[in-house]
């Protein structure tokens, strides 16, 4: 069953932000937009490389008024350590969050049962906590945020416009599909 329009279900978890550990629950996704980027664990090779990559356009996600969060399979105690020694880790103003009960990456469907870690998971979640898109990959391929980003101005844009649809590729300020029978067959 896909996981597309379904309310984020209850959750309790611990991350390291700014400092301090926090706790996270599905309350703390409601009220604006929320990207949960899965990954497999702390100290692995591809990991740090999203990080940083969603560290360096995290103004970006703040201006759309949209906190993101890293889960891993590790502990919030494991991410303070890995934010402390990594350069590229340590560049995250956003919260790192500890999933070693597997209870997030399970209810995400992203749970690797035999190695205990997760898949690379994408999932962009509107202010009332329901799931619009995920994107869930093989661990060997690291993601690019700017499809990230791109993928939640359509989704912010096509929440705010009713009827109408952000065809491939679009980028913000790019016209948009009103969906008629004026249009099938004709694009």
């Amino acid at each position: 069953m896909s996981l597309i329009n379904t309310q984020v279900q209850p959750f309790k978890v611990n991350a390291f932000h700014n400092g301090k550990f926090i706790e996270v629950t599905e309350e703390s996704l409601k009220g604006k937009w929320s990207v949960l980027i899965f990954m497999p664990a702390a100290f692995t090779f591809n990991c740090p490389t999203e990080i940083e990559d969603a560290a360096n356009s995290y103004a970006e996600f703040q201006k759309a008024e949209t906190e993101v969060y890293i889960v891993t399979t590790d502990t919030h105690f494991s991410h303070k350590v890995w934010h402390e020694t990594s350069p590229a880790v340590g560049k995250a103003q956003f919260p790192l969050i500890g999933d070693p009960t597997h209870q997030l990456t399970r209810a995400f469907g992203v749970h690797i049962e035999e190695e205990g870690l997760a898949l690379r998971g994408t999932f962009l979640i509107n202010p009332e906590g329901v799931i619009k898109t995920v994107e869930i990959h093989s661990n060997e391929i690291a993601r690019d945020v700017s499809e990230t980003l791109r993928k939640l101005k359509a989704a912010q844009y096509t929440a705010a416009h009713p009827g109408e649809v952000c065809p491939a590729k679009w980028k913000e300020g790019e016209k948009t599909l009103a969906p008629s029978l004026d249009l099938v067959g004709k694009i």
